[in-house]
């Protein structure tokens, strides 16, 4: 961090929405500032007004949004005041902006290269056959392989890793003494993060530049920021130093979200959640906004808005912050006494899991033909899953990890023949998925559902909650009459936390953790004893992500389900799974007890995955094993090992063949020829 002078200074930014006849408050009395070389990150559940925050220092508020009040001065200058020209000249030049979703931020039709040279014209007034080769240089700066092709290509050629990369490319084109990055790495996998947050520090070290992270992932505030601010239903709640927030934060919503987060020291007992949802734009009445979600509040709370009490490094904006000082209401670790606890307490299982197998795949393969020419016959294969075994008991959960386009979802779906295997056997209780007819694996179907990843993407628009419900049950109960389906929807409701009216409902209606839960009751309506979970919280909040999963544990020992957790969030793995089974380009290079894996990687690619895993806890922090390049093409995999090209202790007997499965622990499996046997 360099000199005193704030680069940018923002104070009592207050922005509002027009809707329906009426004005809401998003925005509501914010203020912070931010140094050259610093990172500032902005934290808090969606809803709470980050990013419309960062589009407002912008002025980037879609049309039924305003600034009402309040002033953003970056080195002096008062962005608000600007005209729209000289605005423009701010965007992209002062101010780069790295946007959530680089899919949607890219233009479709045009080279990447181009887009990177829209920036260098109108900003650095770079033209001709300089710009494309600062085009090319600046793809090499992010670490993009390749850069003089990929320069012509279009973003659908890109994966996201490098469309994110593109995007940091882009922001940096203009040389802005300011960078905005909301929810950079959101959408992507532990290794291609761990890449992109190197990157963008060594990018800040070199220029100089200030970043403002917005994120809701605590792991990579822990590992980024210089300062962090909570907000909150449009205001911030508290800031402070990173070090001191982590050590003891100060809010109860702050702990709250600390509580919510899963882990090895939580397994057995159920995470902390925060009852409720961040209220609606607009709402927010008299009183401290969290009152009704803080399990501490009291009278006052819910009738004097609290006071903003300084601390030595920032503050907080909570009537109880004085009496916590004095060490009221904490444990020694600074955290509030009692956090974490529920009236569900550490109850043991009431569920024995049985011993033997429910699900059993052996050799599974999912091979996509590849047709040319007009005839379309096949030139090769895409081997999305190519020789995948698992063994799955009921009331266990094992955990399927990798990265993007590894061919976990694949696996998922080929399993319970939503996709049909190239090869290979799935024997789910005693029966062999694989070989039945139609009429019998549609008898079978009810034993066996899934969760999607998107709770958005996955419930009709169209049907009210109670018919997405009674679906499956007319389709795989058909003797259960109607007045029965009604009745167990109801019960599946209550079951999942939702209530009774929320049978009438529409799915728009409800958040993203609600519409996870509506998916959940819909997949428990046919009494099935496999459920198969495709990322089913990544797209939410971890104060959501705690409900889900409390809710997923507690139903699984209430029922002894059987849960196939596909994920890439080692956290929730840690938390959950019995048993974890890393895939790598279409096949299972380790596999065993989740404590003998994650405590003892022994394949190159699980150490370079759990390096990349970025915790709060600074004393877990591994070094980040960096692995040269990109995912392989499943149409062209390397030679021998898949893995062989980005693994730092490659041999040559690595190029001649793959692994075989080597036992090296009770249950410990590893495909790898540095474990060969003699």
């Amino acid at each position: 961090m360099t000199g005193d002078k704030p680069l940018l200074l923002v104070e009592d930014l207050r922005t509002h929405f027009a809707a329906e006849g009426r004005t809401v408050c998003a925005v509501d009395g914010v203020s912070f500032s931010l140094r050259r070389g610093e990172t500032f990150a902005l934290v808090g559940e969606s809803g709470c007004g980050k990013s419309i925050t960062a589009l407002s220092i912008l002025r980037l508020l879609p049309e039924a949004g305003r600034v009402a009040g309040g002033s953003v001065q970056l080195d002096g200058t008062d962005l608000l005041a600007l005209p729209e020209t000289a605005m423009r000249d701010v965007r992209g030049r002062r101010i780069a902006m790295i946007f959530q979703e680089p899919q949607s931020s890219l233009n479709p039709v045009m080279t990447v290269g181009r887009q990177i040279g829209e920036v260098l014209a109108r900003h650095r007034g770079v033209a001709g056959a300089a710009r494309r080769q600062r085009a090319v240089e600046l793809l090499a700066a992010v670490g993009i392989p390749d850069p003089e092709r990929r320069v012509d290509e279009y973003p659908f050629q890109l994966s996201g890793g490098m469309k994110q990369r593109v995007m940091i490319a882009m922001a940096l084109a203009g040389e802005p003494d300011l960078l905005i990055a909301d929810e950079p790495t959101t959408a992507l996998d532990v290794t291609i993060q761990a890449q992109v947050l190197e990157l963008m520090r060594e990018l800040q070290q070199r220029t100089g530049m200030a970043m403002l992270l917005i994120t809701h992932d605590l792991g990579v505030v822990a590992e980024n920021a210089d300062r962090v601010a909570v907000m909150y239903a449009g205001e911030i709640v508290e800031t402070a130093a990173a070090g001191e927030f982590f050590a003891a934060p100060r809010h109860p919503y702050s702990r709250k979200l600390f509580a919510s987060l899963p882990g090895t020291a939580k397994r057995g007992q159920p995470l902390a959640t925060i009852p409720g949802s961040v209220p609606p734009l607009g709402s927010a009445a008299a009183g401290c906004r969290f009152a009704n979600r803080c399990d501490r509040a009291e009278a006052r709370c819910r009738i004097e808005t609290p006071p903003w009490v300084e601390t030595a490094t920032g503050g907080a904006r909570c009537h109880l912050v004085l009496e916590d000082e004095g060490g009221k209401g904490k444990d020694e670790g600074g955290r509030m006494k009692d956090e974490g606890k529920t009236a569900a307490g550490d109850q043991p299982s009431s569920f024995s899991p049985q011993p033997s197998a429910l699900l059993e795949v052996s050799g599974l393969k999912v091979w996509f033909p590849v047709r040319k020419g007009l005839f379309k016959r096949a030139v090769g294969h895409v081997k999305a899953v190519d020789g995948v075994s698992l063994t799955l008991a009921a009331g266990r959960t094992l955990a399927l990890v990798g990265e993007s386009g590894c061919g976990k979802t694949t696996a998922g779906k080929a399993i319970l023949r939503l996709i049909e295997p190239s090869g290979g056997k799935v024997v789910f209780a005693g029966a062999d998925l694989a070989s039945l007819e139609r009429e019998a694996l549609r008898r079978q179907r009810a034993a066996m559902q899934i969760v999607f990843q998107d709770p958005y993407a996955s419930l009709n628009p169209r049907m009210r909650v109670a018919e997405i419900v009674e679906e499956g049950m007319a389709a795989l109960l058909p003797t259960m009459e109607a007045t029965a389906r009604r009745e167990r929807t109801a019960a599946l409701l209550e079951q999942v936390g939702l209530p009774a009216e929320a049978a009438l409902r529409y799915p728009h209606e409800f958040s993203g953790g609600q519409r996870q839960r509506i998916a959940i009751a819909r997949a428990l309506a046919v009494n099935p004893r496999l459920i198969v979970c495709d990322e089913p919280t990544s797209a939410l909040d971890v104060s959501v992500q705690a409900q889900i999963l409390n809710l997923l544990k507690g139903l699984q020992e209430e029922l002894g389900l059987a849960y196939l957790f596909i994920t890439h969030n080692l956290a929730v793995v840690e938390y959950l799974a019995h048993e974890v089974a890393v895939m790598y380009l279409g096949r299972i290079v380790e596999q065993g007890p989740t404590e003998a894996v994650l405590a003892n990687p022994l394949h190159p690619y699980t150490r370079a995955l759990l390096s990349a895993v970025p915790t709060v806890d600074a004393a877990r922090r591994r070094e980040v094993l960096k692995l040269p390049g990109d995912l392989p093409s499943p149409l062209a995999p390397p030679d021998g090992c898949h893995f062989r090209p980005r693994c730092p202790q490659a041999r040559a007997e690595c190029a001649a063949s793959y692994p075989a499965a080597r036992r090296r622990g009770v249950d410990h499996w590893v495909s790898c020829h540095l474990y060969d046997e003699g």
